[in-house]
């Protein structure tokens, strides 16, 4: 069984030159403990939610040239992918773990998911202080939950092509490292618990 826990040498997996030497050495120290969390974590919504859900370690198949800046497991109730639907996800930048709930631009009903949560943004105004918020996936900067924030990235994912949300929480590398396993799960659990709500008024919206 994989040990469960982060240490500074994972997150400087992001610091490696060269595409083949950081994508080996994903493989090698991180990609096992996403499969790990993977496979606790898809259970965990399948009891949640009621249907199957399925884990989705990221391969980074499509890079030729350039290394990956993070990397992720994502759960999504498909077997064959989760980009085109809201998804959850565990996953690593150099300088954080981030635990969050995601739909990104190639979600068909964006407009749809976003209007619904528009209408309903007090799901996301309400969240914890430590929760955070995004409109791009790619980017390790976050913005802090408020009605302004909210309705900015909102309305950026309804109107634009490119547009995304992320709502979720992230811990620095420097606190990462000092949680335990059980802490560990612990906390993404609750991080999951706590977005279940906004999930369900995402997947609400008529496809």
């Amino acid at each position: 069984m994989t040990n469960l826990t982060w240490a500074n040498q994972d997150f400087d997996v992001f610091t490696i030159d060269g595409l083949e030497p950081r994508m080996d050495a994903l493989k090698e120290q991180i990609r096992p403990k996403f499969e790990e969390l993977g496979a606790i974590f898809s259970n965990y919504f399948t009891t949640q939610l009621g249907e199957e859900f399925f884990p989705h370690v990221a391969k980074h198949a499509r890079r030729k040239t350039n290394p990956p800046n993070d990397s992720w497991v994502a759960f999504a109730p498909y077997k064959r992918g989760y980009k085109a639907m809201p998804h959850f996800q565990i996953g690593l930048f150099e300088s954080h773990l981030f635990i969050n709930l995601a739909v990104i631009y190639e979600a068909p009903n964006k407009v749809a998911i976003a209007n619904h949560l528009l209408e309903h943004e007090d799901l996301i105004t309400a969240l914890p202080a430590s929760f955070y918020i995004s409109g791009d996936h790619m980017s390790p900067k976050t913005d802090e939950i408020s009605v302004e924030s909210a309705e900015k990235i909102l309305t950026r994912f309804r109107d634009v092509k490119k547009g995304e949300v992320l709502i979720g929480v992230k811990v620095l590398r420097d606190d990462a490292i000092q949680l335990s396993e059980k802490e560990l799960l612990a906390l993404i659990e609750q991080t999951f618990e706590t977005l279940l709500p906004i999930y369900r008024a995402m997947v609400s919206v008529p496809k």
